[in-house]
């Protein structure tokens, strides 16, 4: 695939960069001699960074050689990385993970395991291995204030048909090209904004352009804590546009072949214990009380026995201060 070739290359110069920065997790490894390092990768909004820490926290708890990239950028940079052995592991959400592997041409559905399977066979096909996706999903929202739910009467995002052409729909910059975002909301929904303002993922741009009235309608993520606490209104997915988007580590097939069958078991006791509402939970600790995400990801893991106490984890990266 040319353009997937393409952003793979875009992907040499970033990771070339950032990896001056980045910092090994301590291991029981290290003291073992030199073994190949497993940088985990985030995208580019904060439960991404604290997911990232979370794998690659207990990876270091077990021994593993890890260190962790957060902020890398849009799935469009990240996973060609991945294919590429860039990077060696990223926590993904199965739904737009299937849509952007299969290129389109496997759709995502609301059903979880048929979804993650899909899932599983293309991510193979690219020379990836999932592991178990966790319970904790975290999807697209279409949100407004409570005043413009009012003003137009809005519950669904079917009713937005009658308002769209007066409205400012933000969200991120790559939202045009995103099957869930823009294309699917034109699609499904039949709707068509005024304009479009490219802000951020899920983020603090995007939330004060709403407050503030730049834009009318955004798009955030299902997971937000700041959602409930600014009383803003999610609009119903009445015609199921968005799909299952579980929480699911994917890493390199010759990363899980040099560490064995250990390394996934790890990992999937992570994810069997990630649900929705803990994740909803940890998010707010890091975006509504300014919490550190890897000592976020650290506290959890520990609480969970997980981490033993005194062990392995701390977990350092670029961009992030000790």
């Amino acid at each position: 695939m040319p353009e997937l070739r393409a952003l793979a290359r875009g992907s040499c110069l970033a990771l070339a960069v950032a990896c001056a920065a980045c910092t090994t997790l301590p291991s029981r490894a290290a003291a073992r001699g030199p073994a190949a390092v497993i940088t985990v990768g985030s995208f580019n909004f904060p439960e991404s960074v604290l997911l990232a820490y979370l794998y690659a926290d207990v990876l270091a708890g077990k021994g593993y050689p890890v260190r962790v990239l957060p902020d890398l950028g849009t799935r469009e940079l990240v996973d060609p990385a991945l294919m590429a052995d860039l990077i060696q592991l990223v926590p993904e959400y199965t739904g737009s993970a299937l849509e952007f592997v299969s290129i389109g041409r496997i759709h995502a559905t609301a059903g979880s395991g048929t979804t993650a399977s899909a899932l599983a066979s293309s991510m193979a096909e690219r020379g990836l291995v999932t592991g178990r996706p966790a319970a904790a999903q975290d999807g697209n929202a279409i949100v407004v204030t409570a005043a413009t739910a009012a003003r137009y009467q809005l519950r669904t995002i079917s009713d937005l048909a009658r308002a769209a052409p007066r409205l400012v729909f933000g969200g991120p910059p790559e939202c045009p090209e995103r099957a869930y975002c823009l294309p699917g909301l034109r699609l499904v929904y039949g709707l068509r904004f005024r304009e479009f303002v490219p802000l951020d993922a899920g983020g603090p741009l995007t939330r004060q352009a709403l407050a503030a009235g730049d834009i009318s309608v955004a798009l955030l993520f299902t997971t937000d804590p700041t959602i409930a606490a600014q009383h803003l209104v999610v609009l119903a997915d009445n015609h199921g546009l968005q799909p299952a988007e579980n929480v699911v580590p994917v890493l390199g097939r010759a990363t899980a072949g040099r560490y064995g069958p250990g390394l996934l078991a790890t990992l999937d006791a992570v994810s069997a214990r990630l649900s929705t509402a803990t994740l909803a939970s940890l998010d707010a600790l890091v975006q509504l009380d300014g919490r550190a995400p890897r000592a976020v990801a650290e506290n959890w893991l520990r609480a969970e026995g997980l981490l033993a106490a005194g062990g392995a984890g701390g977990a350092g990266g670029a961009g992030e201060a000790p």
